[in-house]
This record gives structure tokens, C-alpha cells and sequence, in this order.
């Protein structure tokens, strides 16, 4: 009887420190699963929202919310510009009053997977009447199925207009909740942000926009 309780106190004393380790290295590995969470989920966002899937999209998209948010801002915008006018000339004010009546139309053109695309390209809406989300540019794969023979490429002029820039984008935290992509062409350009939120433990939804945010420097601090 002693030789048999002596042989079995080793087997559990290795016991503990596997199961603490185990316990250990499962902490760790969700720990960074949940702050790895927005960026996968902004990836496969922007993979629906190029191919237009609108399934996938409705997985990562809180439309409702999407759709106030768009609202409020567009109209903030607006609101904006008016101000900057500093005049009361009653044309600027019925150009305000058609300008509000064009923000339903245009916050149902960009709650759709066409919309979702545009935001997550950086192209916001510009609150233009009439404004349709614009299209995203062609994957760059594209270029292989060209023909071998061109034309060479004509020489630049000062008529010829060059292309906008394109927007610089960063991401990252601003609150243990809410994770932030921003957009910004140059240092002096206004900025755009597209607000992701928590939904549940590890999955994050589109779930507002910011046009021209004041300060979203806090927030977006790992380039994505």
C-alpha cells in the first residue's frame, strides 16, 4: 500500500501545471482572437461589400443604425455649409430646405451593398443632389488580361486632369466597444471615418459614419 500512494502522487503533481498552462495559453489565444476580432471582421466586411454580397453584408451591417446615422450626419453637413455662407439670402435657405429633402434619398442609396462598398473605398457621400455611391476602382488583377501590344500612353498636358489621390486609411480602437476606419487624402484634406461596434463577444458591425470627424487621432492608431 505504500509503494502504490507513493507511485501516484508524481502522476498528480504534473497534472496541476499542465492544466494551468492549458488554462493559460486558452486565455491568451482568446484575449488576442478578441482584439484581432474588428480587423477580421472589417476584412470579410469589405470582401462582401466589393462582390456585393448582400447575405454576408447583413451579418456585418446594422442597417438601422447605419441609416440614422447617415441621416445625422448628412444633415449636419449640410448644416455646415450653410453656416460657412454667413448670409441670409432667402435662396441660400430654400436651397437648405431642398437640400434636407434630399438626404432620404440619398441615406437609401448608400444603405445598400452599393453604399457599403463606396463608405469602405472611401468615398463618402458628398450630400450633391441626386448623389449615387460611386463605384469602387477595378482590382488592380485586372491589368493582367490586357492585351501584349499597347499604344503607348499620350503625353501629359496641362489640360489633362490627374486623378484624385487616394484616400489613406488607418483603423484601430476607441473604446473597448467601438473601432474606427478613417479616411484622409492629405494632411489638410477633411477626414471620413466608418464606425464599427460590438455585437456580442467577438463579432462587430458597420454601424455609423463620420463625415469629417473633428478628432479621430485617438482612435485610429494601427494602419490598416
Amino acid at each position: 500500500m505504500t509503494d502504490t500512494t507513493t507511485s501516484s502522487r508524481p502522476s498528480s503533481n504534473w497534472k496541476k501545471p499542465v492544466a494551468i498552462a492549458v488554462a493559460a495559453i486558452v486565455v491568451v489565444t482568446a484575449l488576442g482572437y478578441g482584439y484581432a476580432s474588428p480587423y477580421l471582421a472589417l476584412n470579410r466586411l469589405k470582401q462582401a461589400a466589393d462582390a456585393r454580397d448582400a447575405v454576408t453584408l447583413s451579418e456585418y451591417v446594422d442597417y438601422p443604425a447605419l441609416r440614422v446615422s447617415l441621416k445625422q450626419q448628412v444633415g449636419e453637413m449640410l448644416q455646415r455649409r450653410i453656416q460657412a455662407q454667413h448670409s441670409s439670402n432667402p435662396l441660400l435657405m430654400l436651397g437648405a430646405v431642398i437640400g434636407a429633402a434630399l438626404i432620404g434619398p440619398l441615406v437609401d442609396a448608400y444603405a445598400t451593398p452599393e453604399g457599403v462598398a463606396a463608405l469602405l473605398n472611401g468615398m463618402p457621400p458628398t450630400g450633391k443632389p441626386g448623389e449615387r455611391p460611386a463605384a469602387p476602382p477595378p482590382p488592380a488583377t485586372q491589368a493582367s488580361s490586357a492585351p501584349a501590344e499597347t499604344p503607348p500612353p499620350a503625353p501629359a498636358s496641362a489640360d489633362t486632369a490627374a486623378p484624385p489621390p487616394r484616400a489613406q486609411a488607418s483603423a484601430g480602437y476607441r473604446s473597448l466597444n467601438e473601432f474606427a476606419v478613417t479616411w484622409q487624402r492629405s494632411a489638410d484634406s477633411e477626414r471620413y471615418a466608418a464606425i464599427l461596434q460590438r455585437h456580442g463577444l467577438f463579432s462587430w458591425k458597420l454601424a455609423a459614419v463620420e463625415l469629417n470627424p473633428t478628432d479621430t487621432s485617438d482612435g485610429a492608431n494601427a494602419s490598416h
